[in-house]
């Protein structure tokens, strides 16, 4: 006897199957984000690709999705409201700082 699949499995029989976000899908990916699911459990919830997630967090893609996000996510998590950080994603830069070139010299 198997144990029944996880809400956030991909659904059986669709395996690399990948589908459109939609702009309710981008809305709760914002609040998974502030309640800190991991971006790989994302990604099978929805059957996307991971840059699918930074295009809606770097506000390429619904960039409205956000601030609906935001109104959703106070109403239903209030108490958590002032331990989240509702800002756009930012990357890293991945040059090096002129400072630590002096290190190897």
């Amino acid at each position: 006897m198997t144990a029944p699949s996880a809400p956030s499995d991909p659904v059986p029989g669709n395996a690399g199957h990948r589908r459109a976000l939609t702009e309710a899908d981008a809305i709760d990916v914002w609040i998974a984000r502030w309640l800190r699911a991991r971006p790989i459990d994302l990604c099978r919830r929805y059957q996307c690709d991971p840059r699918r997630l930074y295009e809606i967090w770097e506000g390429q893609r619904f960039p409205a999705a956000r601030e609906k996000a935001w109104q959703i996510f106070q109403e239903r998590y209030p108490g958590l409201v002032d331990r989240v950080n509702p800002g756009l994603h930012r990357r890293m830069p991945r040059g090096r700082h002129p400072d630590q070139l002096e290190l190897f010299d």
